[in-house]
């Protein structure tokens, strides 16, 4: 049930107007003239006014006028006499959202009621999308002003207009994909789709469906075509995360997309053409990965057409101030805490720390840490954790961190030699190996594509030696 406004100088007028709203199942309020109108609106909830358009003292024009100058937001219909397109045209102008001729019939006047409620609560709908997606949008915008980030952001800027495919380098957790969403938001296919493919997460069978899609009975388990990647981003941007992962045979057929613009989905002969824009994200070097023939050379010129290189976050420490701020505030919001600022010193200690993690670790730090206190500003004991035990060190010997990682390995491998020597007297290599995956995996918190890297071998083999039987 709306709460109706019925707005008539005319007192018989004005009663069947009363009993029609009735009729259709709301709560009618009748008022004889505009100001009585404004009145109702400044002490009562109202969904909706029809009002007539000539009236003394103040017409129906000019009541629409003075809600908007109160910046009311209320669904108007006015009645207006049989002919009067003109007055009809006017209102609408002016903010109406229908008009209906009188005689009103009780058709005419449920059908104006009716579109006129859908309309708001659509455009009401509407707003609070709108709203969401700039939040999102919000929650994900690039935080920082060091000159390291400032040269990335520059170059983002250069190339979001264009057409050229990007290659974005970087660690794990310096924030990639941020950066591959910003060029979409950025360029003008921001209306159009972002999709997300994580080639490293994808089962090896699947990739290839995944990318391009299938026709109904391709393999097994085909029961319906199924559309992919590539044509749910057609107008927009297509992100291949972590693309060092993906098979060989897999980047012919990609090269040939973005070469082209077209493909066939898996078990059809339909060629597709698409307009998508690829932006390919990695954490390894792609030149080198290219060299040593574990991904195609035409391929990595073809994408790198505009590499951007991703600093760590420890090639920009004085971005951590802004940072943490950041991150403060969107925990504190998501969690209800009362947390809303940091101690100085622990500004000073996290400033010191080398983030391994990058960006995503120092998220994670100071979500923890909002999580676990109820103070309203974050002192040292938020931040108890054992990797800031050595945050004490001078910002020096963060800074040298190559040649601490090396003395680090170095007592980390003498104590893997150490529980290396168990297996000797078997010489079993895959006790072994289960022995290195295990501290890779200490070392790097659990990360997959990090211990990889420690383990020089990629992603997808350590995902298949973790899968296997364990040994004994």
């Amino acid at each position: 049930m709306a709460v109706v406004l019925c707005v008539d100088d005319h007192a018989a007028e004005l009663e069947v107007l009363e009993r029609a709203v009735r009729v259709q199942g709301h709560e009618p309020v009748p008022v004889s003239n505009g100001r009585a109108a404004l009145q109702v609106v400044n002490r009562k909830h109202v969904d909706l006014i029809i009002t007539d358009y000539r009236m003394p003292e103040m017409s129906g024009l000019e009541l629409i006028q003075h809600l908007d100058h109160q910046g009311r937001d209320i669904p108007i219909v006015v009645m207006t006499g049989y002919g009067s397109v003109e007055t009809a045209v006017a209102a609408i102008r002016a903010g109406a959202t229908d008009y209906i001729t009188k005689p009103v019939t009780p058709g005419a006047l449920g059908l104006a009621i009716d579109q006129a409620l859908e309309y708001d609560r659509l455009k009401r709908e509407n707003e609070h999308l709108r709203r969401e997606v700039q939040e999102v949008r919000s929650a994900r915008q690039i935080v920082g002003d060091s000159p390291a980030l400032a040269k990335v952001l520059e170059m983002v800027n250069a190339v979001a207009l264009t057409r050229a495919t990007v290659l974005v380098q970087g660690e794990s957790g310096t924030g990639k994909e941020l950066i591959a969403r910003t060029l979409h938001y950025l360029s003008d296919r921001s209306e159009g789709a972002f999709i997300s493919v994580n080639c490293a997460a994808i089962p090896e069978t699947l990739v290839e469906s995944t990318l391009f899609g299938h026709e109904k009975g391709a393999f097994t388990g085909a029961v319906r075509q199924v559309k992919g990647a590539f044509e749910r981003a057609d107008g927009g941007t297509l992100l291949l995360d972590e693309i060092s992962e993906m098979r060989l045979d897999l980047q012919a057929k990609l090269l040939r997309v973005l070469q082209e613009q077209e493909f066939e989905r898996v078990g059809g002969s339909e060629t597709h053409r698409v307009d998508v824009r690829v932006v390919a994200t990695t954490n390894r070097d792609l030149r080198q990965e290219a060299m040593k023939g574990n991904f195609r050379e035409d391929l990595y010129y073809r994408l790198s057409v505009v590499p951007i290189p991703i600093p760590p976050l420890r090639d920009r420490l004085e971005d951590i101030p802004t940072l943490l701020n950041h991150f403060l505030r969107k925990a504190a919001k998501d969690h209800g805490r009362a947390a809303e600022s940091i101690a100085p010193e622990v500004v000073d200690m996290l400033q010191r720390y080398p983030w391994p993690g990058n960006v995503r670790e120092l998220a994670h730090c100071v979500e923890r840490a909002v999580i676990l206190s109820s103070d309203t500003e974050l002192t040292l004991a938020a931040f108890d954790d054992k990797r800031f035990q050595l945050a004490g060190a001078s910002s020096a010997s963060a800074r040298a961190r190559p040649s601490a990682d090396r003395a680090a390995s170095t007592v980390d491998l003498s104590a893997v030699q150490k529980r290396i020597r168990v297996f000797l007297d078997t010489l079993n290599i895959h006790e072994v190996e289960e022995v290195l995956i295990e501290r890779a995996l200490e070392l790097t918190g659990s990360n997959r594509t990090k211990a990889a890297d420690l383990l020089g071998i990629s992603v997808r083999t350590l995902r298949s030696k973790l899968n296997r039987p364990m040994a004994g």
